[in-house]
């Protein structure tokens, strides 16, 4: 099973409606169809612990775009949505990553595909196994639900709430 798979995150303002709001713009957009969509997790923040939790989710899509068009729409949406990027890993209204692109390897100065932190991300990895069971993690024989296992038992339970 392949698909192209996007990472939604908020922790800023009405993060629940910012995904909502995230989702339908890209629903929206004539070029892209959404297939499935994950339920809304609340996370631990990364690396700036001084700040709101997260709301995750995770989408699959379906679309004629090239990688390079569909970051360039997503960082325009994200622009459109009032994202100012100042601190890594700081707070941010709303954040969308490309996960997966099919079975395509991606590596550019302004994109990676597979995203290289994906594979450590709980908060990646619960909701796309969530829409995606069967999914294995491209380039490797690792099954999602399998990774998830295995990170379950190495994250603190505190940096992780669902």
């Amino acid at each position: 099973m392949s698909g192209i798979f996007l990472s939604l995150g908020s922790n800023l303002g009405d993060r629940r409606n910012n995904l909502y709001f995230a989702i339908n713009e890209i629903g929206k957009y004539r070029l892209i169809t959404i297939e499935k969509i994950s339920s809304f997790y609340q996370t631990s923040p990364l690396g700036q612990k001084n700040q709101p939790d997260f709301i995750n989710a995770v989408i699959r899509i379906k679309t004629g775009l090239s990688p390079d068009k569909l970051l360039f729409y997503i960082k325009s949406l994200e622009s459109k949505m009032g994202r100012i990027k100042y601190l890594k890993w700081g707070p941010r209204k709303i954040d969308i990553d490309i996960i997966f692109y099919n079975d395509l390897f991606v590596k550019k100065h302004e994109l990676t595909v597979p995203h290289p932190e994906a594979g450590k991300r709980l908060f990646v990895l619960e909701p796309l196994m969530e829409i995606a069971q069967d999914l294995t993690y491209p380039g490797t024989d690792l099954r999602i639900t399998e990774m998830v296992n295995d990170l379950r038992k190495t994250i603190p339970f505190e940096d992780y709430n669902e």
